[in-house]
């Protein structure tokens, strides 16, 4: 059985979206280490619409030459969960249809390896309700935004989460890796 292993950047404040707040930081190369650590381990990739969308045209054109993961995102098989999504354009790229919990649970039990998402902040929330995600990497950046979408929400229901490790970078960024708290 797989697991499904999550890697979101976030402001202080939480806010997720559209992280390009994070270049004036910088990328501290641990940074890279931890995250190719995390896809490295994974043989799938599982996307919302919204992600699969704007990751797309950002991988698809890119080399190795131009940056070192874009052979993760472009070989590996993309799994897209999307109620209206009807044609997959990326290579390597399934629709597996509407979310639905035994759905995630039936590609998470035929992996051998990690399923990986990034962003995918509704598809999130709901593994994360449903206690599907097995590794929660959290890096945060240190700037509160005030405003923009939230990884975790005003609405959301409580989710225990057990601290696996923690990391600093040298840019200020702090690695938080979480998994399902016991009980």
């Amino acid at each position: 059985m797989g697991k499904i292993v999550v890697h979101e950047f976030m402001s202080l404040d939480g806010v997720f979206e559209d992280p390009r707040w994070t270049f004036d930081f910088g990328f501290d190369p641990q940074m890279g280490e931890t995250i190719s650590a995390v896809t490295g381990e994974s043989n799938g990739i599982l996307l919302g619409r919204q992600t699969y969308e704007e990751f797309y045209p950002s991988w698809s054109t890119r080399t190795a030459e131009d940056d070192p993961g874009a052979p993760f995102f472009n070989e590996t098989q993309k799994y897209v969960v999307s109620g209206s999504l009807r044609e997959a354009v990326w290579e390597n790229s399934t629709i597996v249809g509407p979310y639905a919990k035994g759905v995630i649970q039936d590609l998470k039990d035929q992996n051998d390896g990690a399923l990986y998402v990034s962003g995918s902040g509704t598809l999130v929330r709901a593994m994360l309700s449903d206690g599907l995600i097995d590794e929660l990497h959290l890096f945060v950046f240190p700037i509160a935004l005030g405003s923009g979408a939230r990884l975790f929400r005003d609405s959301d229901s409580p989710t225990k989460l057990a601290l696996q490790d923690t990391e600093t970078y040298d840019n200020g960024v702090v690695h938080l890796a979480y998994g399902p708290a016991d009980g």
